[in-house]
């Protein structure tokens, strides 16, 4: 019988196999990962700590490996990537919470063209009274890991902003653009966030090749 295992850190040495299959493309990818990577305004200690963050969201076991290494080269400590896996966590959850406006919307048979506004966010408090305990258990951690720790609430709040483009969600978009522009993020470094973001998202596409690679082969 065959290994049955999906995921082996030895599976990802396969990944260099795409510079002969699409060469010109993984090329061009590799150049976009290394300057989206790199330091810049924000410097590459922050960025490796959003990559891991992000990583959790998109669910890649390979770029988990790889950045949490990378980020303990750069002297993250093993409290501040937790304390960015907790945005990450809260930033996911938080995603398929606040789509419950539309829910709330489809529900009550709301009939505009608009699926996503600014001003739907006003039904988001009705959830205090329909969503029980666990609406409010939720938003007691969501503060919690928002909250300034070892990570400053402007380091969390660009993590936020990049892991809502990966989640696609526009309303986190919306309330933590708002909430890193008070913690003092220019619009230069929210970009730099947000191609981080693109990175890593794309890079979960191209590391999962490794599993394709393997599922052609067999």
């Amino acid at each position: 019988m065959g290994n049955d295992s999906l995921y082996q850190k030895s599976n990802f040495n396969r990944i260099g196999e795409f510079k002969k299959l699409s060469s010109e493309a993984f090329r061009a990818f590799g150049d976009f990962d290394q300057k989206a990577l790199s330091e810049g305004l924000l410097n590459s200690k922050v960025k490796e700590l959003m990559a891991v963050a992000i990583a959790h969201v998109t669910g890649c076991p390979y770029c988990i490996e790889d950045h949490v290494k990378r980020a303990k080269k750069k002297e993250v400590s093993k409290e501040e990537m937790a304390e960015a896996i907790m945005v990450a966590t809260a930033l996911k959850a938080g995603s398929a919470l606040a789509h419950s406006i539309n829910a709330l919307n489809a529900y009550d048979d709301i009939e505009e063209e608009a699926l996503y506004k600014k001003s739907y966010l006003n039904r988001f408090n009705e959830f205090s009274s329909i969503g029980g305990e666990a609406f409010k258990a939720f938003g007691t951690f969501d503060v919690q890991a928002m909250k300034a720790g070892k990570l400053s609430v402007k380091e969390k709040e660009l993590i936020a902003i990049a892991i809502a483009h990966v989640t696609g969600c526009p309303y986190c978009i919306e309330v933590h653009v708002k909430g890193a522009k008070k913690a003092g993020v220019t619009k230069e470094e929210m970009a730099e966030a947000i191609m981080v973001a693109t990175a890593l998202k794309a890079g979960s596409a191209l590391a999962h090749g490794v599993n394709a690679l393997n599922a052609y082969d067999e």
